[in-house]
């Protein structure tokens, strides 16, 4: 028993440092890091379907009320601006005009915005990402806010594959050889 006492606590001593996720490299943290990556693939994908779709179909909606094509990458966008104030702590503007939604608009738009995401990422620490944000009324860890807010540009990657398709566009890395 005492032998399998010490084995255990010799092996959760040692998965200490893995499991706390600490960066003894001085480099960015490691969350920075796969968030970065995550932001990179999301970006890949957005693009692309933003791309293969069609300009005369960035006015199409599914229904009264609902954002066009060109409104949902807009929105995506105008979302990830809005978490470089955040990660950064300064104030959005919330006073801007609305966004032509055209595809040369919206595409320059989202990559932009993508892009000042991953750069202002790429500047925080270990202590920024603890820090506590508000947005939307709730209070959260700057980490969890930007979990949330790369989860809301995959929820729209998946409604811009629904839009694509429903306008018979297929995306592109969906595509048979």
């Amino acid at each position: 028993m005492k032998n399998f006492a010490f084995l255990l606590f010799l092996c959760l001593t040692l998965s200490l440092p893995i499991s706390a996720n600490v960066n003894f490299s001085g480099d960015e943290p490691v969350f920075v890091k796969e968030f970065i990556g995550q932001m990179d693939f999301v970006k890949g994908r957005l693009m692309q379907l933003a791309e293969a779709m069609p300009e005369d179909k960035y006015n199409w909606t599914p229904g009264e009320g609902v954002r066009t094509v060109g409104e949902v990458y807009v929105h995506a966008a105008e979302a990830n601006f809005y978490l470089v104030t955040v990660m950064m702590g300064t104030k959005p503007d919330m006073n801007q005009k609305k966004s032509d939604t055209d595809k040369k608009t919206a595409l320059a738009m989202l990559e932009k915005s993508i892009d000042a995401v991953k750069e202002a990422a790429g500047k925080l620490t270990e202590d920024d990402l603890n820090r506590e944000v508000e947005a939307f009324g709730m209070k959260f860890s700057l980490r969890n806010f930007m979990i949330t807010m790369l989860n809301h540009n995959h929820e729209h990657l998946g409604q811009s594959i629904a839009y694509a398709r429903m306008n018979g566009v297929v995306p592109p890395w969906s595509m048979k050889e």
